[in-house]
């Protein structure tokens, strides 16, 4: 698995958010997080030149370089980032930087400290998703691009595992599945048309590209993804949503569970599925689990995968020291 594989931290779809840049004149900083690729129109101007789909500053006449910031919607453990200069031609920025930092609450970007460089300075190409492995385990909320000395980037991606914050979760109910809580995709069968990340990510699928949808199968066989759950816990509800896939959601459904010792146990059976409808199953029989499998038969899309329930003794003390280990 590649870092890009990860999801977005600093994604405006998950709540990201760029809170402060000391300059913009060109094109607006808001860009820089944009969930879609960037796009161009040949000689479309406004009036400050040609529009693009990016951040773009000034033509720096003095020493210093130009900066940056942005609040990650999931704050979390950083495994790289892509630094796109889509577009950007006599215009990119040839060296650029990123640091990251860790504050609780809901600091202004003046009260932002404890900065980390987890890019050092490297070179940039123009027109090029720059990519950049990172190393540090630490769980971070901001992160901070800095270009030198001016220029143009269309999309900065934070890629990397979301880390939740305890305090503000109740164990006794929450979505053991959900991408924010710290649970991920382990594998799937097919992903040709959108990421498996899709269906545990935050809030509702706005469009049928928000969830997940596989090619046509040909075969006898089925489509399935597995995820391993936030903590080991105990799965009571599985929702299953379709919304938005009309002509081509599954026409069912099964979910099963495994704990550390790997055998799997069918929670939910095969159920038939209605098109762009949101679905609630509830789970007779209680099994510890680490791990979780949905199966659609034969294949199509889903919006959205939730697996409602509480974390057992073990799951809470592992959740916690997860967010303890990985403060900065």
């Amino acid at each position: 698995m590649t870092f890009v594989e990860n999801p977005d931290l600093a994604s405006r779809r998950f709540g990201g958010s760029v809170v402060w840049a000391n300059d913009e004149l060109f094109a607006e900083r808001e860009n820089l997080i944009r969930a879609s690729e960037p796009v161009f129109q040949m000689y479309t101007f406004g009036h400050k030149g040609q529009v693009y789909d990016g951040w773009e500053t000034r033509r720096r006449r003095a020493d210093g370089v130009d900066q940056a910031i942005v609040r990650l919607g999931m704050p979390g453990v950083i495994k790289g980032v892509v630094i796109d200069t889509a577009f950007f031609t006599g215009n990119y920025p040839p060296f650029a930087s990123v640091e990251a930092c860790g504050v609780e609450g809901y600091p202004s970007p003046d009260e932002l400290t404890g900065w980390t460089t987890v890019v050092p300075r490297s070179p940039l190409a123009g027109d090029t998703k720059n990519l950049f492995e990172v190393t540090d385990t630490h769980r971070y909320t901001h992160v901070r691009l800095t270009i030198y000395p001016d220029g143009g980037v269309a999309r900065l991606r934070v890629h990397g595992s979301p880390v939740a914050d305890p305090n503000f979760l109740n164990f006794d109910h929450m979505d053991l599945a959900a991408l924010a809580n710290g649970a991920e995709i382990a594998d799937c069968s097919n992903k040709f048309y959108s990421s498996p990340s899709n269906l545990i990510a935050p809030g509702p699928a706005a469009v049928m590209g928000e969830g997940w949808e596989t090619a046509r199968r040909r075969d006898d066989g089925n489509d399935w993804v597995s995820l391993r759950l936030a903590a080991k816990g105990i799965i009571r509800l599985v929702e299953l949503d379709t919304t938005h896939f009309k002509g081509n959601s599954p026409g069912w459904a099964s979910v099963s569970c495994a704990d550390a010792s790997g055998e799997w146990i069918e929670l939910l059976s095969r159920e038939r599925l209605q098109p762009d409808t949101r679905h609630l199953f509830r789970v007779a029989d209680e099994h510890e689990a680490t791990q979780a499998r949905l199966d659609v038969y034969p294949d199509g899309g889903m919006a959205r995968l939730r697996l409602w329930g509480s974390l057992t003794e073990e799951g809470r003390g592992l959740f916690v020291s997860r967010w303890q280990d990985r403060l900065p």
